[in-house]
């Protein structure tokens, strides 16, 4: 059977995509996951299911795609990359965190030369994805697939209500909504988890649209490569069960995120040359931006040991404020975030010393000077590609998180938390003496939030690096989309899973379309 489409990738932008083309009943549509699929709901695994349980991103969890990275070349070991490998992608293994990105993100996009992704442009479909259970204005949906909801003060739990009181003594406003234009200040984080379940675009998207017959998934499929005809996308090549596959379509969109979709499109023979040549993988198209511009959010947690009595249960939320700020002498507004977790526990490092209960402030670099490069090292799609974060690398991005650290760790000593913390574990006071030892401590720890972004970015034609153009087409080719948060420019300063899901509803309806 040849489809109408071919959507690889079930993830935060394939579900949304697949489940928007399937509403032309004339339109067939093949979403394939490497992961498993699961029926329903309450087919999920229960940590799959349980939006404060974190351990479906853990190294060893057979969800996570359990990616390695380089952090930085100044130091030897690895950096895990957790990735979501199931139906629902990263949304059906991540914190839950639908932060969308400031004005500023997408107007920036706008001018590089992407007109249609401009603040306004993009507004209405933020609103159309959303359910708002609490905020009713012109900013946000009301009866959208996703429900977002947001703690309430009064269920703030003591590392939270304490980091509150914190902010406000060092002078942060605290902000009502933390996903309209204005967002400076401390606040409460709009989250897609509701009833305890984490709210999955598989959930919210795609399982509402399994009776439609022109709709198939299939779990357990690895895509291969794309296949062509001269310079036309004609379908996949694919394996399951042991064998291999080829499956045609008119139209073939990769949305397996910004280390899958940049993966496929070199072990198809699209990106740079002598990379591709170096892999022994036949070129088809020289695409030279394939893998580069490769951006995240450089993190470091500032970790605290509570005091003898305190009691940090991991089935408490672990995340429910956030405070965005800018740093001095930037013109880039909100570029640092300080998320307090309610504890520390396997997804957010090993444990810093011994014995005790601990508590991180996680700092994150919201829009990094530097960017990373990601290589095919082989034409086997089961081996991973190298990535090669560069973070902090750059000398404004290191100020401006030695900044923040520092921000972070004033926050931890105001009185509010008197009654919570023991001591700070890390860094260290000797890591804090001088701007060359917060320095070591930071290339030492930096680690990714998990935001990649922008490795097939696009671009206008006077952008010889960029991979597709406005509306996700493949440059050079036919027949061939992306749609994830590789197509980004630049990361937006917020988790990238709410604009991921933008990018797949604003591509389905340039698709659909006449």
């Amino acid at each position: 059977m040849k489809y109408d489409v071919i959507v690889v990738g079930a993830g935060s932008a394939g579900c949304a995509l697949a489940s928007r083309l399937a509403e032309d009943p004339g339109r067939s549509v093949l979403l394939l996951e490497a992961g498993p699929d699961y029926a329903d709901l309450n087919a999920l695994p229960g940590p799959v299911r349980d939006g404060n349980d974190q351990s479906p991103g853990d190294e060893d969890s057979p969800h996570n795609w359990s990616f390695v990275g380089k952090a930085t070349h100044r130091r030897d070991r690895v950096m895990p990359v957790p990735r979501g490998r199931l139906i629902g992608g990263s949304s059906s293994v991540n914190g839950q965190v639908f932060l969308r990105g400031i004005p500023e993100d997408f107007d920036s996009w706008e001018s590089r030369g992407n007109d249609e992704w401009g603040y306004l442009k993009v507004l209405p479909y933020f609103r159309k994805m959303e359910r708002d259970l609490d905020v009713r204005d012109d900013f946000h949906g009301t009866d959208g697939p996703i429900p977002i909801r947001r703690h309430r003060m009064d269920s703030l739990v003591p590392v939270q209500r304490a980091f509150l009181e914190a902010c406000a003594g060092a002078g942060f406003s605290q902000v009502a909504d933390m996903n309209s234009p204005q967002c400076t200040g401390v606040g409460l984080i709009p989250m897609n988890q509701t009833n305890g379940v984490r709210m999955s675009t598989f959930l919210t998207h795609l399982e509402p649209s399994r009776h439609r017959l022109n709709l198939t998934v299939r779990g357990d499929v690895l895509a291969r490569r794309v296949l062509f005809d001269g310079q036309r996308a004609v379908g996949m090549e694919v394996e399951s069960g042991g064998e291999t596959f080829t499956v045609e379509s008119s139209e073939t969109v990769l949305s397996a995120g910004a280390i899958g979709s940049p993966h496929l499109l070199m072990l198809s023979g699209v990106g740079p040359a002598a990379d591709l040549a170096a892999a022994g993988v036949p070129l088809v198209h020289d695409l030279p931006g394939v893998g580069e511009n490769m951006r995240d959010h450089p993190a470091v947690d500032v970790r605290a040991r509570v005091k003898d009595g305190v009691i940090l249960q991991e089935a408490t939320p672990r995340v429910q404020l956030i405070l965005r700020f800018t740093s001095r002498g930037s013109g880039t507004r909100n570029d640092i975030h300080l998320l307090p977790h309610s504890f520390h526990g396997p997804r957010i490092g090993t444990d810093a010393g011994a014995g005790g209960f601990m508590i991180d402030c996680q700092v994150q670099l919201e829009l990094a000077a530097g960017a990373g490069r990601m290589r095919l090292v082989s034409g086997d799609p089961r081996v991973q590609p190298e990535l090669d974060y560069h973070f902090l690398e750059d000398p404004w991005d290191l100020q401006r998180m030695r900044e923040a650290v520092r921000v972070a760790v004033g926050i931890l000593e105001h009185p509010a938390y008197s009654d919570i913390v023991q001591e700070r574990v890390w860094p260290e006071d000797g890591h804090l003496q001088s701007d060359d030892g917060l320095d070591a401590w930071l290339l030492e720890h930096v680690t990714t939030c998990q935001h990649i972004s922008g490795t097939c970015k696009m671009g206008p034609p006077s952008d010889p690096m960029a991979v597709v153009d406005q509306y996700g087409r493949v440059r050079g080719l036919e027949g061939l989309r992306v749609a994830d948060a590789s197509i980004m420019p630049d990361v937006v300063r917020a988790n990238t899973n709410a604009t991921s899901i933008m990018i797949g509803e604003r591509i389905s309806d340039w698709m659909r379309a006449p």
